[in-house]
């Protein structure tokens, strides 16, 4: 029997229309799921925006100020998209209302934050998912399988980069995220807090780091009014970027294996260059974002001159039957967050976390904080464990 749920979504910039859409797909592709969202209301604190979205998308209500959703008795699940200094207090306090959440990374500022949002959740019985879409793609997740059941042989080295070029102009709005107190770090939590649970996922906990960061464009222009996105802004005040463009790291991994994590947000020509490359005394495995449904494969005994193989993955490896009947057919960014949303609703059906957790958020949060560390000593630094 199937059964609705009442969700809500506090903060509706690009990615509060992405967990929208998710919901709304959410029969399409997994039919049999025994709770179906239900778009109750949506909370914007831009003038507007928020009956616009309502009136696109059918929530049955709009309002300006996130506390009525937590006081609105018809929503058990809400979307946290909004900016990261209100991560802490807008989870917090959505838990303590007894809502499930279902937070966008880096789930806060600090690893204090993401804890305090976990703790919260944890406390009260409840479910919470955290933003870490990349992990849900099927060659991702086939990758891990590999992995863990061998075929590479001993991990012994992988690398994770995430580049792009959204922050590459230099008339780009000065938002809060280049902000110490709105955005906390910069390509840390934005891209970085992707790797750093890409590479967790992967290879289990890292150990010791050591990182450097910079800041490429120093200043920019302050907009003249609200933003979405990455606006561009002209002729307004420059003001100073306060967090990091760039960030690259050594890693040490609890196994034994070690690695390297770059990030930059402001890399001309570089579109969503996100991917690794984990290699291991047997063979090696690649995978490139922008070639998602692909993995590079190479395993067997030659060791020398041993062959790579493209793999295209198919129904049987992740979720890629709920999207596409047979391998090669192309999945997309979107069909992520679906199947997101699908572990986070059927994490509330049936009380047991399925997807990326807010321990996870808390996990990746202590890596970014021990890199934060790290490039204001220019030492190595131990990961303090997620606790």
């Amino acid at each position: 029997m199937v059964s609705t749920l009442g969700v809500a979504v506090v903060g509706f910039g690009w990615m509060g229309r992405v967990h929208t859409q998710a919901y709304a797909r959410l029969p399409h592709h997994y039919p049999h799921l025994a709770l179906r969202p239900q778009l109750v209301t949506v909370a914007e604190e831009v003038p507007g925006r928020a009956e616009q979205a309502a009136g696109q998308f059918g929530f049955a209500s709009a309002t300006r100020d996130w506390r009525e959703v937590a006081a609105d008795p018809r929503v058990r699940a809400v979307s946290v998209t909004a900016p990261n200094f209100l991560h802490r207090e807008i989870g917090v306090a959505m838990a303590e209302a007894g809502k499930h959440i279902w937070i966008e990374k880096p789930v806060g500022l600090t690893a204090g934050d993401a804890r305090a949002v976990a703790d919260a959740v944890a406390g009260a019985g409840l479910q919470g998912a955290v933003g870490f879409n990349y992990r849900n793609a099927p060659a991702v997740e086939t990758a891990r399988e590999l992995i863990a059941a061998g075929e590479l042989g001993t991990v012994t080295h992988a690398r994770f980069r995430l580049f792009s070029d959204y922050a590459a102009h230099p008339e780009g709005a000065l938002t809060w995220r280049y902000e110490r107190e709105r955005g906390g770090s910069g390509v840390l939590g934005d891209l970085a807090s992707h790797g750093a649970d890409l590479a967790c996922f992967l290879l289990g906990d890292i150990a010791s780091l050591t990182a450097d960061t910079a800041i490429f464009v120093p200043e920019r222009a302050r907009p003249s009014g609200a933003t979405a996105g990455h606006s561009r802004a002209t002729g307004g005040e420059l003001g100073p970027v306060e967090n990091e463009d760039y960030v690259n790291c050594l890693l040490r991994f609890a196994s034994g294996a070690r690695g390297v994590l770059e990030a930059c947000r402001v890399s001309v020509g570089e579109q969503n260059n996100y991917g690794f490359e984990v290699h291991g005394t047997k063979g090696a495995v690649f995978w490139d974002f922008r070639r998602m449904n692909e993995l590079a494969v190479g395993r067997g005994t030659a060791y020398q001159d041993q062959p790579v193989s493209t793999v295209y993955v198919g129904p049987g490896q992740g979720e890629f039957a709920a999207f596409q009947p047979g391998a090669a057919n192309a999945m997309g960014y979107d069909d992520l967050k679906v199947i997101e949303a699908y572990r986070f609703l059927r994490s509330i059906t049936e009380g047991t976390p399925y997807g990326a957790t807010l321990r996870d958020a808390v996990r990746s949060a202590v890596v970014l904080d021990a890199m934060a560390r790290s490039a204001a000593s220019g030492a190595w630094v131990a990961v303090d464990a997620p606790g």
